[in-house]
């Protein structure tokens, strides 16, 4: 059985991961998507160049998710992180997680969300109207 692959290039498909995840025995599923976004504080961002180590992340991505079914053992979560440019209003990472009650659910996609942005060497540069570019340091919120 291949490994699983948390990176891509293309768009991420938001239903074959929740498909991953749910099943009978699990009534209560969350979704976290984290999209590109333009705003006050931002700028004229037109879209996010994402860029990676990516062996690592695939590393660390598995402990992280590791730590998740650790942590919540009758749930199951599943996450994707997108690389390249992606242009506002889509979505940069999906996290999908589902359990028997919804409780377990939203506290094991705030896990995932917050460990990747602490431990992930996922970097992002943002292109703005006019051609500008800047490096960012990611958000920790």
């Amino acid at each position: 059985m291949a490994s699983p692959t948390f990176l891509t290039h293309d768009a991420i498909d938001i239903e074959a991961l929740i498909c991953s995840v749910t099943g009978p025995e699990r009534g209560g599923t969350a979704v976290f998507l984290g999209s590109v976004r333009r705003s006050d504080d931002d700028g004229p961002v037109e879209a996010i160049e994402y860029s990676a180590y990516e062996e690592m992340v695939e590393a660390e991505f598995g402990k992280i998710l590791n730590e998740a079914a650790a942590k919540w053992p009758d749930t199951r979560v599943e996450a994707q992180h997108r690389l390249g440019v992606i242009p506002v209003g889509e979505a940069s990472i999906a996290i999908a997680a589902a359990s028997p009650h919804r409780a377990a659910a939203f506290d094991a996609c705030r896990f995932v969300i917050e460990e990747v942005k602490v431990r992930l060497p996922v970097w992002k540069k943002e292109r703005f109207a006019g051609g500008s570019e800047e490096w960012r340091e990611e958000d920790r919120q």
